[in-house]
């Protein structure tokens, strides 16, 4: 999903959103004003946000919020270098970004769960499990540990473990609908929707049914200086956001009409976001005490840990890293309401 917007559309959609978000953030940004960066241009991931934005929920919070529109820039980085105060991240890129020095931590969890799959074509008779994606071309994205994840599960299932790769950005989902590449990752409630739409369905292998950790599907970073600095506004930021994911989780149909009502023109298929977000509420949304945000060391521990002992964590110095971290270090839970 985050990746999944049409590359045809993603220049669209970002002017779009850049022109259409003026409004709301203050004029010229000030030194009071709360930056969130987005990974991608808008979607069913990011919908917490806009009911923020749409509900009154910032507003309510006494916060002054600005948006900024995906870039080739990525959040972590704006974050870290603190060009933003928040920003959509991954738990895998998180990680990377972190172990690598960046002063950031992930303050809440949109999604508890992956929300993605290796997806094949669903007429592949060939491709029934992992397994048979050795010697296999895997469309990806180029993110760090992307295949050696993949490797572990193709392991995981009794396969050797090796593909070739090509790096194909959001080309990559046209690439497997053509027949040019073999597999890629999808997410669930916006690729596997647009592929049915298409008429060109998938089918897919998730990652915890072959003995891999589960893992946030997206998280929200912080500035780590900044939060120290402002507790007070740091906690309204993120329980007026957790509060959008939570009427999210309780009103899909609503929440999908602020999103789009956030970003007029950027859905040509509107149908499309409403049942993604459906989706999103019925599976990923609730922690399994039913809420909306929360993390846990052990998830934080068992993906991250397989990133370590992969060996695809790289230190400040660029090497991997000798120690394994402290994952605790890695999140907080402290600005979510209880």
């Amino acid at each position: 999903m985050a990746r999944g917007v049409r590359a045809r559309a993603a220049a669209a959609a970002t002017l779009i959103l850049a022109s259409t978000l003026a409004g709301c953030s203050s004029a010229g940004a000030s030194a009071d004003t709360v930056r969130f960066a987005l990974d991608w241009t808008p979607n069913t991931n990011h919908t917490g946000f806009f009911v923020a934005q749409q509900e009154g929920y910032f507003a309510d919070a006494g916060l002054d919020v600005e948006v900024l529109p995906y870039n080739s820039t990525s959040p972590d980085t704006l974050v870290d270098s603190g060009n933003a105060e928040f920003g959509v991240s991954f738990h895998s890129s998180a990680t990377h970004a972190k172990a690598a020095g960046a002063n950031i931590v992930s303050v809440m969890a949109p999604l508890q769960h992956w929300a993605t799959g290796i997806g094949v074509r669903a007429d592949r008779p060939d491709i029934a499990s992992p397994r048979d994606l050795d010697g296999k071309t895997y469309a990806g994205f180029g993110d760090a540990g992307e295949s050696a994840s993949l490797a572990e599960v193709i392991r995981n299932d009794g396969g050797t473990g090796e593909f070739e790769t090509v790096v194909l950005g959001t080309s990559a989902y046209e690439a497997v609908y053509a027949g040019e590449a073999d597999f890629t990752v999808s997410y669930f409630a916006w690729e596997g929707l647009e592929a049915e739409r298409a008429g060109t369905p998938m089918k897919y292998f998730d990652y915890t049914d072959y003995g891999f950790p589960d893992s946030y599907a997206i998280v929200i970073d912080g500035n780590e200086d900044w939060l120290a600095e402002n507790p007070d506004r740091a906690r309204a930021f993120v329980q007026a956001l957790q509060r959008g994911y939570a009427f999210a989780a309780e009103n899909p149909d609503a929440a999908a009409q602020d999103l789009i009502d956030a970003n007029p023109g950027a859905f040509p298929d509107e149908d499309l976001v409403r049942e993604s977000q459906r989706i999103l509420s019925e599976r990923y949304l609730r922690d399994e005490n039913g809420r909306v945000g929360t993390q846990t060391l052990n998830k934080w521990s068992g993906y991250s840990r397989f990133l370590y002992e992969a060996g695809v964590l790289t230190g400040p110095d660029g090497a991997p890293l000798a120690e394994e971290p402290d994952w605790s270090t890695y999140f907080t839970d402290e600005y979510l309401a209880d």
